[in-house]
């Protein structure tokens, strides 16, 4: 790497506020991260390739000298279960778009009773409830898409 192009890097970092940037090459990758006044560099080379694809400009990963403060944590409460997604897909609250929901927020739920569904690979996977209770919360929105083990309904033990 030419030491003028690291200086240009090394300027924009100082006058952006940038603590830590990483720039990725077909065969290298340069990570520059500031610890306190000085600039830590390290390159990284990868093995040449026996047939490199035409690629375009290295992305650029710049991260904010200090991490923003996300919303506050919730407080867990330890009356109310979660289920979980089992998997990844799309969530359905009714068997069908004209029916009715399987469950309402108020709604009381047995142990083994169907609350929604979740399409995955065009197959329909009916989720049963684990426990026995009232729906407290319903956290996902008609036809969203979930990931494992992202909350789908809260339940207040009955």
């Amino acid at each position: 790497m030419d030491i003028n192009r690291l200086r240009k890097i090394l300027d924009l970092m100082d006058e952006r506020g940038v603590a830590e940037i990483e720039i990725r090459g077909l065969f290298r990758t340069l990570r520059i991260t500031r610890a306190g006044t000085a600039p830590n560099v390290s390159f990284i080379s990868a093995p040449p390739l026996a047939a490199a694809p035409a690629v375009g400009p290295a992305p650029v990963i710049v991260a904010p000298l200090a991490p923003a403060a996300g919303p506050a944590a919730p407080v867990a409460d330890e009356s109310v279960v979660v289920i979980k997604s089992p998997m990844v897909g799309t969530f359905y609250r009714a068997p069908a778009p004209d029916a009715e929901p399987f469950v309402a927020e108020g709604a009381a739920v047995k142990k083994g009773q169907v609350v929604c569904i979740i399409e995955a690979m065009k197959i329909m996977n009916e989720i049963e409830s684990e426990h026995t209770g009232v729906v407290a919360k319903i956290h996902v929105e008609n036809g969203a898409p979930v990931e494992y083990g992202q909350p789908l309904f809260s339940l207040r033990p009955a």
